[in-house]
Formats: structure tokens, C-alpha cells, sequence
């Protein structure tokens, strides 16, 4: 009795945060180990179930950057990396579509699907959702800087009751193909949008301090320090970027949380603590 009891009071203690987020879109960026393993897989597809179920509106942005690798190594191609993103040619940008969209996507759709979800796997090239143009003159080849984003795919599935789960691949004036980081990605539409909350799934814990502890709540001061005294480096700084991006433009808050551990999306959104970053 006592433990059912617990039980209870642990799921009341969710109540004022799930009152607060119904009817309000999240957008998730959904990389890293949690989607490789296969038990993070099915407990980050619940969790986004279960997020649906209590009236939360869900946008999934997904990554695939280690199938990616897979694929470009099997077919002998070259992966260089500048500034945290991937230098993408010609040939390697056929195979980021074919992975990105055509069995990446579908793995996670068909994923949720499987748990009572009703997902729909989308193209940012669909409807022109995603307009993009060469990133820093073709200093990273086929990688590409959004321009403008067309929300009403996005709008249709939700009001439809689906959830949509893009690619981020983008098309340029000339119609050809861009990778997209997919944290900026999710940034973008995060701000078209005007969400309430953009989530980034990671393997780390979160922006870490000098001292290697979690720094739970920053701001764009807080941030430039980091960046200028080189804690904030590398591929972070991709991800810092996108979550200031979307906060300056009107989304209420940016978090980044460490997607290895179980059920981290409702640790973070349902608990007084949380477990990651959070930048407003």
C-alpha cells in the first residue's frame, strides 16, 4: 500500500507542469546514443507518447550523424569535420538524403508509430518546408544556412493530431540539396513556431563548467564568457548557438539534457530540478 501510494504522489507531482504545458508545441532534437541504443530508442518513443497523450504538441527534428558515418564508409567517402559540422560534397550528400530521409526518418516514425503515437515522417525539402542557401560560401560544401521556413506541413500535422518528424535537409534557390545541422534545424522551426520549449537530446550532460559541473541555467552573458574563456568550444558551440538563436527570437526556453539517460525528456520537463541546461 505504501509503495502504491508513492506511486501516486510521484505522478500528482507532475500535475501543475502538465497543466501548464497543455496545448503548448515543443519541438525535440532527437540525436545520440538515445537513438542508437535500442532501450534508449523505446523509452525516448514512450516518453514522446506519453507527452502527446497529456496534451503536449511534439515536432521532432532528428540527427543521424553515425549512420551517416556508416554509410560514408562503406562506400569509401571521405568525413571531414570544420567548426563541429560535417563537410558535405556532392557524393556525400546523396548518401546524408538517403540516410537522413530515407531510412533514418522512417526508423524513428515507424518507431513511434509502434508505442500508440500517430507520426509522420517529413522531408524538409517537402512543400519547400526548409529554404536554405551555401553556408559561409561553400566553405562546408552542401551544407546550408536556413533562410526561411514554411510551417504549414508542420501546422497540418499537428492540427491532425500527428506528429511530425523531419529531416533536416533543405532545398536551395536552384532546387539543390543542403545538410542542415540538426540543431539549428530544430532552432529554426522552434522559433518559426514560436514554441514553448525547444529540447536538444545529446550524449552530455549539459553545458559543464570549468570544473566539470553542470551549469543548469544560463543566459547570452553567461554564454559569451564560456565561449570566450574556451569552455564552450567545438561542436558545442553549434548547439549554444542554435539554443540562443531560438530564445532571442521568442521561444521561452532552450534545454539541452543528456539523452543516455532513461526517460530523461520527462525528468527534465516534469521535475522541480531537471536534469539538464536550460538557457532563457
Amino acid at each position: 500500500m505504501l509503495k502504491s501510494i508513492k506511486t501516486a504522489e510521484v505522478i500528482l507531482s507532475a500535475l501543475p507542469y502538465i497543466q501548464k504545458f497543455r496545448d503548448e508545441v515543443f519541438v525535440i532534437k532527437y540525436g545520440g546514443a538515445a537513438q542508437i541504443d535500442e532501450s534508449l530508442k523505446n523509452d525516448f518513443a514512450r516518453d514522446v507518447v506519453l507527452l502527446q497523450l497529456v496534451g503536449i504538441k511534439v515536432v521532432i527534428v532528428h540527427g543521424g550523424g553515425k549512420k551517416i558515418n556508416s554509410f560514408l564508409d562503406k562506400l569509401h567517402i571521405q568525413s571531414e569535420f570544420v567548426d563541429g559540422l560535417r563537410v558535405t560534397d556532392k557524393d556525400a550528400m546523396e548518401v546524408v538524403e538517403m540516410t537522413l530521409s530515407g531510412l533514418v526518418n522512417k526508423e524513428i516514425t515507424s518507431l513511434l508509430n509502434k508505442h500508440g503515437a500517430r507520426a509522420i515522417g517529413i522531408s524538409g525539402k517537402d512543400d519547400n518546408m526548409l529554404r536554405a542557401k551555401s553556408l559561409d560560401g561553400g566553405k562546408y560544401g552542401f551544407v546550408g544556412d536556413i533562410t526561411s521556413v514554411n510551417d504549414r506541413v508542420i501546422n497540418s500535422a499537428l492540427a491532425g493530431g500527428l506528429i511530425p518528424v523531419i529531416a533536416p535537409i533543405a532545398v536551395g534557390d536552384e532546387y539543390e540539396t543542403y545538410n542542415i545541422n540538426a540543431d539549428l534545424c530544430a532552432s529554426a522551426i522552434a522559433s518559426k513556431l514560436k514554441t514553448k520549449k525547444v529540447i536538444f537530446l545529446s550524449d552530455i550532460k549539459g553545458v559543464l563548467g570549468s570544473d566539470g559541473e553542470l551549469i543548469s541555467k544560463l543566459n547570452e552573458s553567461s554564454i559569451s564568457e564560456l565561449k570566450a574563456s574556451g569552455v564552450i568550444s567545438g561542436g558545442m558551440i553549434p548547439k549554444i548557438d542554435a539554443c540562443l538563436e531560438c530564445v532571442q527570437s521568442g521561444v521561452e526556453a532552450a534545454h539541452i539534457i543528456d539523452g543516455r539517460v532513461k526517460h530523461s525528456l520527462l525528468l527534465e520537463l516534469f521535475t522541480d530540478e531537471g536534469i539538464g541546461s536550460v538557457i532563457r
